[in-house]
């Protein structure tokens, strides 16, 4: 037999996993973004040799920015403006 207890807490599941679920649909794009722009960084130090600071702003801005903000950076570090290691 089926007590009131035991569907509450199927309810109260079923609501975490649906919030669980839209919460990793929100963030996807962003966690992508930011592996896509620490590789364009990563892969600029490593084949073309360009020096750049790693700072906890640049790591930021390049976090949210992706492939733009990476190139940012990159170009800030070129022009001896920001990230002058």
């Amino acid at each position: 037999m089926v007590t009131g207890l035991e569907i509450l807490l199927l309810v109260l599941v079923l609501a975490a996993v649906l919030g669980a679920s839209t919460l990793i649909q929100t963030v996807r794009p962003f966690i992508v973004n930011a592996v896509v722009g620490l590789v364009v960084l990563f892969l600029a130090q490593a084949v073309f040799g360009l020096n750049v600071a790693v700072t906890p702003i640049a790591l930021v801005i390049v976090a949210i920015g992706g492939f733009p903000g990476s190139l940012l950076v990159l170009l800030l570090s070129l022009f001896g403006v920001a990230f002058v290691p």
